[in-house]
């Protein structure tokens, strides 16, 4: 299974928005978001949306410094929203995004919070998996099922282990160091998926950085389950001892690693 395209991580957040705003129909939008502390529905979505229109501006103008965020980070004035007017701003959102992105193409340069090739082709695949969470959050909240394409989670994952194996993020978090250590590995394996989507994680604490490739090997500690399970735990939206996963092995090196390298 390869990694998605520019125009399809384009295509998903606005396929991600619409799906979020499903969930929003008929919800009362004060109910807090257990998985973003101190949030109700509304002010997720707030959040959610005020950050895409924020990286379509950065993409418009090819914006060398951040905007201000402050819009999207402070949301003290949505307590209360109605699903009438969040949901087709939401959407509205998406789109704004998407077609920034669209109109640049996969390889124009903006400033990013790292170093990328492209910054185009990171902030669509930032917000698409963006999107994708904070869709899983409002589903959670709201109790109700979720659904993931396979390619998506699966990409999803892939650049949660890039992101969070970059080496300046030592500079960010000191604390990863102590997940350093002889014999320190972990191993993801999606078992709803057939062999040949290769959707299997062996991540590498042994050496001197944090290192992860696609690959069925034996590890100390080893984590089976859907791929959906896998990328609601390691993205910290769903407990070890909630999720649908079964861990053999080295548990507490397992709860270590969660507790170190979790964003988004």
């Amino acid at each position: 299974m390869t990694g998605l395209s520019f125009d399809r991580h384009c295509a998903e957040i606005v396929a991600q928005s619409d799906l979020l705003r499903a969930h929003l129909d008929r919800a009362d939008l004060t109910v807090a978001v257990p998985s973003c502390p101190g949030w109700n529905l509304g002010q997720l979505v707030r959040h959610l949306g005020g950050g895409q229109r924020w990286a379509a501006e950065v993409v418009r103008t090819r914006a060398t410094v951040p905007p201000t965020d402050t819009h999207f980070r402070d949301l003290s004035a949505y307590a209360r929203e109605e699903p009438a007017v969040v949901g087709p701003w939401l959407v509205e959102s998406a789109a704004e995004l998407a077609g920034a992105l669209n109109a640049a193409g996969p390889e124009v340069m903006t400033w990013t919070p790292l170093p990328v090739p492209a910054a185009t082709v990171f902030w669509a695949r930032r917000f698409a998996h963006e999107t994708l969470m904070h869709r899983a959050d409002a589903a959670l909240a709201l109790g109700e099922d979720l659904a993931v394409d396979p390619a998506v989670a699966v990409d999803a994952l892939d650049e949660w282990m890039e992101l969070g194996s970059l080496p300046m993020m030592f500079d960010f978090y000191p604390e990863r160091r102590t997940l350093l250590g002889p014999g320190r590995t972990l191993h993801l394996h999606a078992t709803d998926l057939p062999a040949e989507a290769g959707a299997e994680w062996l991540v590498d604490l042994t050496g001197d950085t944090l290192a992860w490739r696609r690959a069925h090997e034996k590890a100390a500690v080893a984590v089976r389950g859907p791929v959906t399970e896998l990328l609601l735990l390691v993205y910290r939206r769903r407990p070890v001892g909630e999720a649908a996963v079964e861990v053999l092995g080295d548990a507490a090196l397992l709860d270590l690693w969660l507790d170190r390298v979790q964003f988004g």
